[in-house]
């Protein structure tokens, strides 16, 4: 009896699912229906829908009040950089998509320096402003975002000459552009953060 309890709710979350779907699908002049994977076992038609993934968080309990603090301080940080570091993916993508296009080399250079006018006036100020600890992960947060360092993204658009210099003055203020992000180690927390953010929870 509780087998065709069960099976019977499964059966209407179903029927719900493929509604709104369908409702989705009329809204739409160019579709008439929508199409789903299905599988037959034993006679049965099975319907297959991929649902979206689902990030699952215990309660989060601190040891004392600083550990706290730091936590919330880490939450800050990440929330005041993380919108630098998707920007900074969206324009490497388009960037490196246009460097691309182009022949020749004066051409690729006043393009890098049209750029990097445009990226100084509109953010410079901005970033002037953030902390060390901010800077530190915006580094981490930009090999998130475009799967190169900041070192890498510097000798890709400037050349190896840049970079080093870059990477030599970065390291006087404590700051190394080699920095790779580690979501499963010492990142660990900060990847926790952006999933929230990207979840809307923070």
């Amino acid at each position: 009896m509780m087998h065709r309890t069960f099976c019977f709710g499964l059966l209407l979350i179903l029927l719900a699912i493929l509604q709104s779907a369908h409702a989705g699908a009329q809204e739409s002049e160019d579709m008439e229906g929508v199409t789903v994977a299905a599988r037959v076992t034993d006679g049965d038609t099975l319907i297959i829908i991929e649902l979206e993934p689902v990030n699952i968080l215990a309660r989060r309990e601190f040891r004392n009040r600083f550990a706290a603090y730091r936590y919330d301080r880490t939450v800050r940080n990440v929330k005041k950089v993380y919108p630098y570091a998707r920007l900074a993916g969206a324009m490497f993508r388009e960037y490196s998509e246009q460097l691309l296009e182009m022949d020749g080399e004066r051409e690729r250079r006043q393009f890098i320096r049209n750029a990097e006018e445009e990226l100084l006036d509109e953010f410079e100020d901005e970033l002037k402003r953030l902390t060390f600890s901010q800077g530190l992960i915006l580094i981490k947060l930009i090999d998130r975002e475009t799967k190169h360092t900041s070192y890498q993204i510097v000798r890709e658009f400037r050349g190896v000459f840049s970079a080093v210099f870059w990477q030599s003055f970065g390291r006087l203020f404590g700051y190394n552009l080699k920095t790779e992000y580690d979501p499963f180690g010492e990142d660990q927390r900060i990847e926790e953060i952006v999933q929230l953010i990207e979840d809307g929870l923070l």
